[in-house]
């Protein structure tokens, strides 16, 4: 009955120290193991023994990326306007060992850094580029966060500002200086059309003016070509009328007076005020004129037979 006991009790402890010795550490978590209060190793996730009851566990760390709200706070930028700012950042715990024993409250720590490190970096800046320099203030609170973390073997990955809220004032204020710009523009944007507008009017009045210039001086061109090959013409035809005088004498000039009453007859007869007009000329002088013409038509014919019956080479007679 004893050894039976005795046996039992064996079972028990055995039981109890396999259970205190077989450690299972899940995935994402780094276990740290004390002996006697003093750090020894770290346990990475799967199973593992240790000492039973001279071996404990120390702190579970969470090696997961981590995401951590950094509350509301009142900053005064440079130009003494006050916002209301509000951030999240991102870290991962890289060395546990270090995470567990080098800070008291890693999360607490933190943020406390973040806040300060707000202030000090939009208190240097002023209010217009808190607004428009958000990733600028971001890249900055990371270098200086991620650095000052690092001894507690932590890894800043992000830090994002939520929310910059101004005074309600200031943002009345913001607004009309916005409704302000945009009138300014919409104003620049209207002149600059109406400049335009003048500067395209303008130049189409110059080239049509150029293009008008150039038609007057074409038709005066042409004027003046149409006036020199009329008076050539009238020079060619004085010409052959003061050859014809000299030629044949009277004939000559009671058929260029011929000519000029029937021209002078016809521009009456077609004007259209002419109802009726007078002729100052005696019937026989007319005649006399008709007959001259018909006497130079016969002579010019005779002269052109006699030319083509005389054969080619012959000197014609004198007299």
């Amino acid at each position: 009955m004893g050894a039976l006991i005795f046996v039992v009790a064996l079972v028990v402890v055995a039981i109890v120290l396999v259970f205190a010795g077989v450690k299972t550490v899940n995935q994402g978590f780094n276990w740290t193991i004390e002996r006697f209060g003093r750090y020894t190793r770290t346990l990475p996730p799967g199973l593992h023994l240790i000492v039973p009851f001279i071996d404990r566990i120390g702190r579970k760390m969470n090696m997961q990326e981590n995401v951590l709200d950094i509350p509301a706070q009142k900053v005064i930028t440079k130009d003494n306007a006050t916002v209301q700012v509000d951030a999240v950042a991102f870290y991962q715990v890289v060395d546990a060992a270090r995470a567990a024993y080098e800070v008291q409250n890693l999360h607490l720590a933190i943020t406390n850094l973040a806040l300060t490190n707000i202030r000090s970096v939009m208190g240097n800046m002023a209010l217009d580029e808190v607004l428009s320099k958000r990733n600028e203030i971001n890249n900055t609170l990371l270098a200086v966060i991620d650095q000052a973390t690092n001894p507690w073997g932590v890894k800043v990955l992000r830090i994002e500002l939520k929310d910059i809220a101004p005074p309600e004032d200031i943002v009345v204020a913001m607004g009309r200086q916005m409704k302000a710009e945009r009138e300014k523009r919409a104003t620049i944007l209207e002149a600059e059309g109406v400049r335009e507008s003048s500067i395209q009017r303008a130049q189409g009045e110059k080239q049509s003016a150029i293009l008008i210039a150039e038609g007057k001086r074409e038709a005066a061109f042409r004027e003046a070509e149409a006036r020199e090959r009329q008076a050539e013409a009238e020079a060619k035809a004085t010409a052959v009328v003061a050859q014809a005088i000299a030629g044949n004498g009277a004939q000559a000039i009671n058929y260029f007076l011929g000519t000029k009453y029937v021209e002078a007859l016809a521009k009456m007869g077609a004007s259209n005020n002419a109802k009726m007009f007078f002729l100052p000329v005696e019937a026989a002088g007319v005649m006399a004129s008709i007959a001259g013409i018909g006497e130079l038509a016969k002579e010019a014919q005779a002269r052109a037979a006699e030319s083509a019956s005389r054969p080619r080479g012959s000197v014609p007679s004198s007299g």
